[in-house]
């Protein structure tokens, strides 16, 4: 019982309520990837949160309970969450549908549940939470690009706009070299999954834009999926991009600083006018192509600056002028097809869209600089920063 130390507040407690029920919801969700003979052997538990010293959560079979941490609930993204929850829901998949009573807790049967749940089989005791490990620098090799990638992102700061947009392009053609030796070397890598932007009931049109972008331009795969959303108690959508802790983290940072981009400008355009909200997805969906446009002609070797330094202006010398062709990791891929075993395409209908608002967002987005270093905070408070110049 809580002593009056510890007794909870109504905000907290209509605040755990709220995740015990994602937690169910996130429970049902899960078994999709389950043939149906797995899926009807599989009864929803009970659900419960605790405070613990030494584990994320666990399954007790006495109880047919699954309870986790409240500190892992409390202080960490849904999708670290998620990762645990998967782990003990593997618990309770090898015990009461594969009979692993007689195995050792992380025995072959509960390896198998792990492999059928996609469940990661390390997310216990005192393993690292999911935003824990994107945060934390994992090699020597990984730390140098993540670090000459912030220095360039740094040096795009620069009031001088040639010398800004050097830097850019050489930090994306840094990032684009990077990978396509893993790809021509066949290096060996591990992926992770993560969420990227907010969950939500409905996401606007340029939200799907900005998706496209980064899968397009910076190596990782996304996917829309089902997720509970915590201000509205109802399951909704997120966008989870899969790669490279690096490329996660490079496309975590790209995601929060266009979307920063976009409503720093749209504050100023729309000061005076009073245009509506879907208006201001005309002017996103601008920028977003705009600036995809920019990232094309420096793929392809077309960037102006490139030429305005091959004609001698001082500027970043850019190692090279040949166009940097993207190809499909294959490792990725089959990750990718693990993990999201049935997938659904879908299109968007455009009811209505402002031309001249559409084209004034592709000059803005034309002139966007990624600047500033990979922040080190978690995936889910990136330091969200202004333009070049530091403006909000």
């Amino acid at each position: 019982m809580w002593s009056q130390k510890h007794r909870k507040t109504p905000v907290q407690e209509e605040l755990e309520r709220r995740i015990l029920h994602g937690l169910a919801c996130e429970w049902e969700k899960a078994l999709w990837v389950l043939d149906t003979a797995h899926e009807e052997l599989m009864l929803k538990p009970l659900f419960s949160l605790t405070d613990m010293t030494n584990k994320h959560g666990y399954w007790s079979s006495e109880k047919r309970e699954i309870c986790l941490n409240r500190n892992l609930v409390l202080n960490h993204p849904w999708d670290a969450i998620l990762e645990v929850l998967l782990h003990e829901m593997a618990h309770q998949f090898a015990e009461e549908v594969l009979g692993a009573s007689d195995e050792p807790p992380h025995g072959p049967k509960f390896q198998r549940a792990c492999y059928l749940l996609r469940a990661n089989p390390k997310a216990s005791g005192k393993y690292e939470p999911l935003d824990g490990r994107i945060r934390r620098k994992s090699s020597r090799s990984e730390d140098r690009i993540m670090i000459r990638v912030k220095k360039l992102m740094a040096l795009a700061q620069s009031q001088n706009q040639h010398e800004a947009e050097l830097a850019m392009a050489k930090a994306h053609e840094f990032i684009a070299k990077h990978n396509l030796d893993l790809l021509a070397h066949n290096k060996d890598r591990d992926f992770v999954s993560v969420f990227v932007g907010k969950s939500a009931l409905r996401h606007f049109r340029e939200d799907y834009h900005l998706a496209h972008l980064l899968q397009d331009f910076y190596f990782v795969y996304g996917l829309w999926v089902s997720t509970y959303v915590l201000e509205k108690d109802k399951m909704g959508r997120v966008l989870e991009v899969s790669g490279t802790v690096q490329n996660t983290k490079i496309a975590c940072y790209i995601h929060a600083f266009v979307q920063n981009y976009i409503d720093s400008h749209w504050r100023k355009y729309n000061e005076d006018k009073g245009l509506n909200r879907y208006r201001k997805t005309d002017f996103a969906v601008g920028i977003i192509e705009g600036f995809r446009s920019k990232l094309k002609s420096q793929s392809e070797g077309k960037n102006p600056a490139r030429h305005r330094e091959r004609s001698g202006e001082k500027g970043w010398k850019v190692a090279g002028t040949r166009a940097l062709i993207k190809l499909e990791d294959p490792l990725l891929l089959k990750y990718a097809a693990y993990r999201y075993p049935r997938t659904t395409s879908f299109k968007r209908r455009v009811s209505s869209q402002d031309d001249d608002i559409f084209r004034d967002g592709i000059k803005f987005g034309k002139k966007l600089i990624i600047s500033k270093g990979i922040t080190d905070k978690a995936t889910s408070s990136i330091l969200l920063i202004g333009d070049k110049n530091g403006k909000n």
